[in-house]
């Protein structure tokens, strides 16, 4: 790695120099003998075993001297369903569900003889086989911005962030705009936050720069929480630059000379390669005093969170990081006014960040004509749940439900219908299947009860129990309430007993009334927005599922079969075949008959698990 550089034009050596390098890496016609293997090292495919894939190609390539192979490693590529993930560089070739015993196969056929490995070749949903990664449908409707060099570059070589175009928005900034000028190029993109309401970035900013203050901060919010997110985790994994150059950006624009990255330590390989990022860029003179001697003076630490949820709220974060318990402040005074020890305070999180250097290259016209009038820009979703590509998704704002579940998600696994998405985590909201034509932005979003958040978004079939589902975020909510204000502290309690009550049946339809009243009531009186947003799964399921909550109430009954003490699975004899799968998955021997006979369960043996509902071929079993 190289020495403290003295200006711009030394990155602009090793961006010629590198780019040559790993134009293959874009360009499928790249002029090159080189190959590069590319492996996913986000966490997905880490937890698969994708670091011993990495080592077993450098060992085999180092074996084998094969001196213009490369073996690389990335962030994630996206498509976590198919992980762990390998792609040939330039041709572009996409293996999917690699082995360690694979890596052989791999570079004798495919690097040495020059043929692809079938088998491993990625196969879409309709189970055609895909050679190239832009071929399958997952991607097609797919715009990156913020994950633009995630899986492309190696997140812990500076110089590979470099190649592309990396601390190039940072030498415009310092060397040809003012910090008026940034912020006003923030405004006019239409950048809005992408953690939460989607508050209005250049205004933040703006504020923070109209207060009269010697010291201020910069902070990027990477407290990711909600259950199903992994957005933020990904960028940090992948493309850890990208957020520390849009800090220094934003730290330029306002004034401030310091920077903080609060991050949950559950997130320890993002943690890693910020650490790492961190001191590459120190070491090259990005971070620290007087920067390329342009009298601007920036760094950035990392504050390790411990993974409380309410932290993810900006003043509690704020708390946090003063060493204090972690609870949210009652504004105003906002952050960007009296923030972190008083001072005034910029809090953005990582998805917001990355999108920052990407529009001051490209100018905000170019990003204010992508997505819709009041919601700019792409938004990265983790796609997850009832859905055959789980994965990390970016798409144009306004782009619809049934376009990210059906086109890009490849639909529901087994048949099942679609019933419900929930969004926005334990603060949004269900949508239901009567909306999935709604444009995915935030103004749209809100009318149908629902809201972006983070990007969460879990995908649910019709086996799934709405009220269940509120059970559950309520659960969440409730070990997760920092217990400051009585409203969210008693009030969430007393909801979830309350649908505790409505599974076990033993609630009835005055319980219903009290739910719907409480969570008006939190709404209300919450001190902070994560309080007020908490009764939001459980509103918005009462609004499009409220016969199933009645059902609970008045029938005893679920009719998806989750809630054990309302179910009673029995088989239709008008159905059933006699075929006895039902009988041979079943795993306390509840199902009685022999031979071609109709079958019955012993409802004293049942344990209501529902595995003969998936075993019979002739949809004989449900709810009885």
């Amino acid at each position: 790695m190289r020495l403290k550089m003295k200006n711009f034009d030394e990155l602009e050596k090793i961006r010629k120099e590198k780019r040559i390098q790993l134009d293959l890496r874009v360009n499928s016609n790249a002029n090159t003998r080189e190959k590069h293997i590319l492996v996913c090292n986000g966490t997905g495919c880490t937890s698969s075993k994708s670091v011993l894939i990495l080592e077993k190609f450098k060992e085999l390539v180092k074996q084998k001297k094969l001196e213009n192979v490369r073996v690389i490693k990335t962030g994630c590529f996206g498509l976590c369903a198919k992980g762990p993930i390998v792609i040939i560089r330039p041709e572009d070739t996409f293996y999917a569900h690699v082995k360690v015993e694979d890596c052989e196969e791999i570079i004798n056929s495919h690097i040495i003889e020059g043929k692809e490995v079938n088998r491993l070749l990625c196969k879409d949903i309709d189970g055609s086989i895909v050679k190239k990664l832009d071929e399958l449908n997952f991607y097609k409707k797919q715009k990156r911005i913020a994950l633009k060099n995630c899986g492309i570059i190696n997140p812990e070589d500076i110089d590979e962030y470099i190649a592309f175009d990396g601390y190039k928005a940072l030498e415009k900034v310092l060397l040809k705009m003012t910090p008026y000028e940034v912020i006003g190029e923030i405004t006019k993109s239409g950048l809005r936050g992408r953690g939460g309401a989607g508050f209005p970035t250049g205004r933040k900013w703006m504020t923070a720069k109209e207060q009269e203050n010697e010291q201020k901060y910069i902070i990027c919010n990477a407290d990711e929480g909600d259950p199903g997110a992994f957005m933020d985790r990904s960028i940090l994994e992948g493309d850890p630059h990208s957020v520390l150059e849009a800090m220094e950006i934003a730290g330029y624009a306002i004034g401030a000379n310091q920077g903080y990255v609060y991050v949950r330590a559950e997130y320890p390989i993002a943690v890693k390669r910020l650490k790492i990022a961190i001191d590459q860029a120190r070491r090259y003179g990005l971070l620290g005093k007087n920067i390329f001697n342009t009298g601007f003076n920036f760094d950035i630490d990392i504050r390790l969170g411990a993974g409380a949820f309410v932290c993810g709220e900006e003043t509690a974060l704020l708390e946090s990081i003063e060493g204090k318990r972690g609870q949210p402040r009652v504004k105003p005074p906002y952050p960007a006014v009296s923030g972190l020890w008083g001072k005034p305070t910029v809090i953005n999180n990582v998805e917001t960040l990355a999108n920052v250097t990407r529009i001051l290259l490209n100018g905000s016209e170019w990003f204010s004509q992508i997505g819709t009038k009041n919601s700019k820009g792409t938004k990265v979703f983790a796609l997850g749940g009832n859905v055959n590509n789980v994965g990390l998704v970016e798409v144009p704002m306004g782009t619809t439900l049934r376009e990210i579940v059906f086109d890009i998600g490849g639909g529901i696994p087994n048949g099942r219908k679609f019933k419900a998405a929930q969004t926005g985590g334990p603060s949004g909201g269900c949508i239901p299947k009567e909306h999935l034509d709604t444009p995915i932005d935030y103004e749209s979003l809100k009318q149908i009860g629902s809201m972006m958040g983070s990007g969460g978004l879990i995908v649910m079939d019709d086996t799934k129990c709405m009220v269940c589902l509120a059970k559950f975020y309520l659960q969440f909510t409730v070990s997760e309430s920092c217990g400051k204000c009585t409203p969210c502290r008693i009030g969430t309690k007393r909801m979830l007993e309350i649908l505790e009550r409505l599974c076990s049946g033993e609630g009835d339809m005055i319980d219903i009334y009290k739910l719907e009243k409480l969570a008006v009531n939190i709404q209300k009186a919450s001190i902070c927005g994560l309080g007020q947003s908490a009764p939001n799964p459980v509103l918005s399921t009462l609004k499009y599922f409220r016969e199933e909550f009645r059902e609970h109430a008045m029938e005893k009954e679920c009719k998806a079969l989750e809630c054990k003490a309302l179910s009673k699975i029995t088989i239709d004899p008008e159905k059933c075949k006699g075929c006895g799968l039902c009988q041979k998955g079943c795993p306390v021997n509840a199902i009685e008959g022999s031979g071609r006979e109709i079958r019955t369960i012993n409802q004293d043996k049942c344990i209501k698990c529902g595995t003969c509902l998936t075993h019979c071929p002739f949809k004989a079993i449900g709810n009885g």
